[in-house]
């Protein structure tokens, strides 16, 4: 007769627990700059728009189209994302810088200002993200609905 193995009252986090767990541990540098240096970068992207390209990456970045800028961005965020899943807190930093510099020179290029994005995002502020999500319109392709992932 088999005996039977009484359970452990106490299961061990599944990884997305532990993984919060050990992003919540981590305290912010001493003396770390703040947002502000994103309006410094800003400044310094909007100031190499006329600047000549084999001096400056934001000016090749500009003077390559909104294509290649995209694509740039885009590239940036998988690696984002890569990292995060992987946990390497290091690497998810840099690759984190470089999503911000990449969307700062695709604003540019748009004729974007920070300020269009923060109304935005003051606009959105107290509303619940899903009442937010369920009011927009959806987007339409040649006539038909775009589907996405629930």
């Amino acid at each position: 007769m088999a005996k039977k193995i009484a359970k452990s009252t106490t299961a061990a986090p599944k990884k997305k627990e532990v993984a919060r767990a050990s992003t919540a541990t981590i305290p912010p540098p001493l003396n770390a700059p703040d947002a502000r240096v994103l309006d410094r970068l800003w400044a310094t992207v909007l100031s190499r728009k006329d600047a000549s390209p084999s001096e400056s990456h934001s000016a090749r970045l500009l003077a390559r189209g909104t294509a290649k800028i995209a694509q740039k961005f885009g590239e940036e965020a998988v690696e984002c994302v890569i990292e995060a899943v992987t946990g390497h807190k290091p690497s998810l930093i840099a690759e984190s810088a470089d999503v911000l510099y990449h969307l700062l020179v695709l604003w540019v290029d748009a004729g974007l200002r920070p300020e269009h994005i923060w109304a935005e995002l003051s606009r959105r502020e107290g509303l619940s993200g899903i009442a937010e999500k369920a009011a927009r319109k959806p987007l339409a392709l040649d006539g038909l609905p775009t589907r996405k992932i629930p």
